[in-house]
């Protein structure tokens, strides 16, 4: 059973893509490094917002499996965009991104507007932490 429940009260809106309250009992703390979408030669890959979501997302799931966790063990996470107005734009498919790759339990998550990243071809960045069992 995981340690990791989510709470999405009746009286705030319906959450879409995120959970409103997330508890976690017992368990091994994760915390999982900002993500962008480098690829293992350390270059930022995809033109657009969606293909680097997809990496940066893939990039944290992969460092949380090393860990010996998976995506229903997240409880929170924080996307860094260069620009919400992108972001807001593509919610639909990042979405539907996150569904395909991390499916449908989904931590407390933010958004936040970020002048610019690390590397400054890099529209998304993606931290998070788990709880494992």
């Amino acid at each position: 059973m995981s340690p990791v429940h989510r709470i999405n009260p009746t009286e705030l809106s319906p959450p879409a893509g995120f959970s409103h309250a997330v508890t976690v009992t017992g368990g091994q703390l994760v915390f999982l490094a900002g993500q962008t979408a480098l690829d293992q030669g350390g270059k930022v890959v995809g033109a657009g917002l969606p293909e680097q979501f997809a990496t940066a997302l893939t990039n944290l799931l992969t460092a949380l499996r090393a860990a010996g966790g998976a995506p229903a063990d997240l409880a929170r996470v924080t996307v860094y965009a260069t620009d919400v107005a992108d972001y807001r734009a593509h919610a639909g498919e990042l979405g539907r991104i996150w569904r395909r790759l991390a499916g449908r339990d989904y931590p407390a998550m933010a958004v936040i507007g970020v002048a610019r990243l690390w590397d400054e071809q890099a529209l998304v960045e993606i931290d998070g932490v788990a709880v494992l069992p």
